[in-house]
């Protein structure tokens, strides 16, 4: 039997983090039980306190076992943490870190990604969170490879899952890793959810990364911003701001995680976007006032970034069009 450590936060957390594991897992127990095996999961709460009260004080989390009290686990789920209460935790990284040496293996859940961070587990390698959290990240946490079109990524014995509701997937993953895939397929249909989702792409908005400081980049981020129909050149953008087209291509990267030419594309993307969840266009019509004229780079681009065609986007999101 794998013993399972749900970690109970200080500060604030997303409270279906703790929940979602904590029933998923229990399930899994109960359908191993009724089909004469037997369960897998020795589930515990495990806190620095006996409570924990999150949304103001609206809901409170009981652990059933404080952290001191743990000398070895199997798992440690670390759920949603807000990066704002990552101050008021740092008691679980020494924690962490020993019972990763001892053998046991750590999933976080969307931004429990940070407090995993902070452990030094993840320096140089690969993990995923909350798209919406991906410039935070590598601004803290540049050491470490940000993948965030992925659900799930697993690297020796560490697990990270992306944003929200998606951390169903990484305890599905881990439930057919344990207890089989008969296992998983069962949790998923109870759960109504897909097993086999991979990528968090469809559901990103990209908002840019203006939290720097390099004044001529956000210039040029805000420039490409209001001539989306416009084919911007790197050279052109670095020409108008007087920076070398080199000196240009470092700066931008370093303050935005982008290279040029990813932030002209992923600009474009999100307008066609916009226009395929709400307009009546057409697939070329959208192209060319995204400033595209070439249709197989166009939806090549568009699969890259939201991992959907063009049409299979629009049928996803546009209920207009699909009535």
């Amino acid at each position: 039997m794998k013993h399972v450590s749900i970690i109970v936060p200080q500060g604030d957390s997303i409270l279906s983090s703790i929940i979602g594991p904590f029933k998923a897992l229990n399930a899994a127990n109960d359908f191993l039980q009724k089909t004469g095996r037997k369960p897998m999961f020795d589930i515990h709460l495990v806190g620095l306190s006996d409570e924990t009260k999150l949304y103001g004080g609206l809901f409170s989390v009981h652990p059933d076992v404080l952290m001191k009290d743990v000398k070895k686990t199997d798992l440690i789920i670390i759920p949603a943490i807000e990066p704002k209460s990552l101050q008021l935790n740092v008691d679980f990284i020494p924690w962490i870190n020993e019972q990763y040496k001892q053998g046991g293996e750590v999933a976080s859940l969307c931004v429990g990604a940070f407090l995993l961070a902070s452990t030094g587990l993840l320096k140089g390698k690969k993990c995923t969170t909350h798209w919406m959290a991906a410039g935070a990240f590598r601004q803290m946490f540049p050491d470490v490879m940000l993948v965030t079109e992925k659900i799930i990524i697993e690297d020796n014995g560490i697990y990270s899952s992306g944003g929200a509701y998606s951390f169903v997937n990484l305890i599905l993953h881990l439930i057919e890793k344990y207890c089989g895939r008969d296992v998983a397929v069962f949790i998923s249909k109870v759960l109504e959810v897909e097993i086999e989702r991979k990528s968090q792409s469809p559901f990103t908005i990209f908002m840019g990364q203006k939290e720097h400081e390099d004044e001529p980049i956000k210039k040029a981020q805000e420039y490409i911003e209001s001539n989306v129909k416009e084919k911007i050149s790197v050279d052109q953008l670095a020409g108008l701001f007087l920076i070398s087209k080199r000196n240009f291509e470092r700066r931008f990267k370093k303050a935005t995680a982008n290279t040029p030419v990813e932030y002209l594309q992923r600009v474009k993307i999100e307008a066609a976007k916009k226009s395929l969840e709400s307009g009546r266009e057409n697939i070329n019509e959208v192209m060319y006032a995204v400033g595209y004229s070439d249709s197989k780079a166009f939806r090549t681009t568009f699969k890259k970034i939201t991992g959907l065609s063009p049409l299979d986007y629009r049928k996803k999101y546009n209920r207009e069009m699909t009535t």
